[in-house]
């Protein structure tokens, strides 16, 4: 485990830590995807927030296009802190597995515009961003999450 330094700005932050995953990247500590130069990481936990958000991807949200990065910063995040780090999405669908974990009737709406088939006018949340090029990707949603979901049962 690698933490992130808070003792200094969100930009410098980012640049800190995307300097130490390129350092662990390039001894081999951590793979490199054989898709693109980013990191290959075993698995990538995440969670997701009832306007869709992943990590700190924030839908509409300018690094939401972040292709180079592999570590981006905000200083306008809608929720708190304002101030925030992030891998970008190259680095998330480079995982072999992607795990997102939801709970709760708030994240309903946003469970199911991120999971379900709703057609091309679905809005682009981040967390339907999350599509692992090689990986596989697995939600693990509570009931109450779940309850807006195509062919869901609310007793499932």
């Amino acid at each position: 485990m690698h933490s992130i330094n808070d003792t200094v700005t969100a930009e410098q932050a980012a640049e800190d830590y995307e300097f130490l995953i390129r350092q662990l990247v390039r001894t081999r500590v951590i793979n490199v995807s054989e898709i693109n130069d980013c990191p290959k990481f075993d698995l990538v936990l995440l969670g997701m927030g009832p306007d869709g958000h992943i990590a700190s991807l924030f839908p509409n949200h300018s690094v939401l296009n972040e292709k180079d990065q592999w570590v981006t910063f905000i200083t306008d995040s809608p929720k708190p802190p304002p101030e925030r780090i992030t891998f970008t999405f190259p680095v998330i669908n480079s995982a072999s597995n992607v795990a997102v974990v939801v709970t709760g009737s708030s994240k309903a709406e946003a469970a199911h515009l991120a999971i379900d088939d709703i057609g091309p006018d679905s809005p682009q949340l981040p967390a339907r961003m999350v599509q692992p090029i090689k990986g596989k990707l697995v939600w693990f949603l509570d009931a109450a999450a779940a309850s807006r979901l195509d062919g869901i049962k609310a007793s499932e």
